[in-house]
Parts: C-alpha cells; structure tokens; sequence
C-alpha cells in the first residue's frame, strides 16, 4: 500500500527506461524528445525556478514525468501540456505510482502547446519546462502571450537558444528571440547543462534561461506592430536599419523619418537596440 503523505519518488535512468519500454517508445527527434533521466538535474531546476507551494506550474512537455515529479515535490498545483497521446495517457498513472499524495495537485493537458489557447483551473504564476528544442521560442513567447498571469519561469533550452533569449543589445547572438523575450521579462542565463542527464543524450548542449516578469514598455503602438519592426530589423542582420525597415515603412524616406523621431541613426543596425528603442521606431511608423 502507498504512503501518500510521503513526498514524491523521483525517475531515474531504469524507471525512465523501463516506462518507455512498457509503452514502447521510441523518442523522436521529431518532437525533440529527450527525457531527463538524472534526479538531481530535475532537482536543480525546480530549485532554480524559486517556485514555491503558492505557485501554480505550467509544464510544456512533460513526457514520462521526471520534472513533473520534482515540480509536485514544491508546487501547489501542476498542470502539463503533452502532445504525443500516449505520453499524456501514461502521465496521470505515473503521477499516482510515484508520487499518491500530491496526485489531485496534477493535471495533465493533451495539447500542442503552440497551438493551445487555455489553460484549465487556476491561473498558472509559473512556467517550468525542458522544452523541446525544435520549437523553444515559439512555444515559449505564445504561453507568455497567453498567460498574463506567469509571473516567472524557468525553461531549459538549447545552449545556443539560450544565449539568444538572454542577450543584451550589442551581442552577437542579440537578435528576434531577444528582443521578443524582454518585451514581456527581465531575461537572464541560469546554468548549463551536461548530454549525459539525456535519454537519449541530445548532440547539443543545454542551457538554463530564468525569467521574472515585467509590465511591456508603455506604447500606443501594439505588440504586433513592435514585433513588425524587430522581424524587419533583423531580416536581414548586416542592413543598417533605414534599408532593412524601407519594405515596412513603404519607403526609405518613411523608414528614415519613423528612425528619426525614435531618436535613432537611420545607419544603426538592429542589434545595437533594446526593445524601448523598437517600441518609438514603431510608434514613429504609425505617425500620419
């Protein structure tokens, strides 16, 4: 019999491979399918999330379960957005094997989380995932988009997305994710992690990327407008902006006088600017 006042058993290397093989997996680079088979990663991150037992977790892609347990060790509620079927199927009898205590605190969500466009029960405050590296940023800017409610989040990416979603302007990896990202967060890298943590071990490496977030900068322009903008300037990278901008603006001279009531050299390039200069360029491009 279990004892369901005793904290969640966390997955290790033949608990993961044994669960795979019972549901006769095999991961998909398809999906970006790489399962944490080392608690003490899960651990880390958990603990790297700051999240506490007043939070509400949102998970995307939690697939054998192996954050999620480590999630529900500290979390008051976990929901988990799965796409692959049997995975979302398997998860809730894993929760209830593993961790019987703190199973009415999970549910699991079978969705795309690209695609997604509610999250049930409360309002989730945090996001905590090993996101699948093919669709990092996307997936990653639509739940910001759609949860105003996620105050901070935690999200373990490809070491490279990682950099890009907490570089500054000025950086050579300072670019769309970047700037997209600080629209909506104070962005920062949290650690690295090794292939070795992995089944099967991804040819890349890992990194951390923690998040705390902040009101968007005050604008009569919307954010797809500002958006615009940032996917232009960074179109094409070696273009001072009053080129990369001309096609948006309807002309050069458009581009040039949006750029200059901004307060910005028409020959800047993109990466030299923070998310506050992008904001004016597309209040400028709205003037009459």
């Amino acid at each position: 019999m279990s004892d369901t006042s005793a904290g969640p058993r966390l997955l290790g290397p033949a608990d993961v491979r044994q669960l795979a093989a019972e549901l006769d997996l095999r991961p998909t680079k398809q999906r970006g399918q790489n399962f944490v088979i080392d608690a003490n990663t899960v651990r880390r991150i958990v603990r790297e999330s700051h999240v506490t037992p007043a939070d509400v977790v949102v998970e995307i892609g939690p697939g054998l379960g192996s954050l999620t347990l480590a999630l529900l060790e500290v979390a008051g509620r976990v929901v988990a957005i799965e796409v692959d079927p049997k995975l979302a199927e398997r998860l809730p009898a894993t929760i209830a094997e593993y961790a019987p205590g703190q199973a009415d605190a999970f549910e699991v969500v079978l969705a795309d989380a690209m695609r997604i466009e509610e999250v049930p029960g409360p309002p989730p405050t945090a996001l905590v995932a090993n996101l699948p590296y093919n669709v990092s940023v996307p997936v990653l800017l639509h739940m910001l988009t759609l949860l105003p409610s996620l105050e901070k989040g935690l999200v373990m990416v490809q070491a490279e997305v990682a950099d890009r979603l907490a570089a500054k302007p000025g950086s050579k990896v300072y670019g769309v994710p970047s700037v997209k990202a600080a629209w909506f967060a104070d962005v920062k890298r949290a650690g690295s992690i090794g292939r070795n943590v992995f089944w099967p071990a991804p040819n890349v490496d890992s990194g951390l990327v923690a998040w705390t977030r902040r009101e968007p900068p005050a604008t009569t322009a919307t954010r797809q407008q500002v958006f615009a903008v940032v996917d232009a300037a960074f179109a094409h990278r070696r273009k001072a902006l009053r080129g990369a901008l001309r096609e948006l603006a309807g002309s050069a001279e458009a581009a040039t006088a949006a750029l200059e009531h901004a307060g910005v050299d028409p020959m800047t390039r993109g990466e030299a600017l923070p998310v506050e200069a992008f904001v004016k360029i597309a209040e400028g491009l709205m003037l009459p």
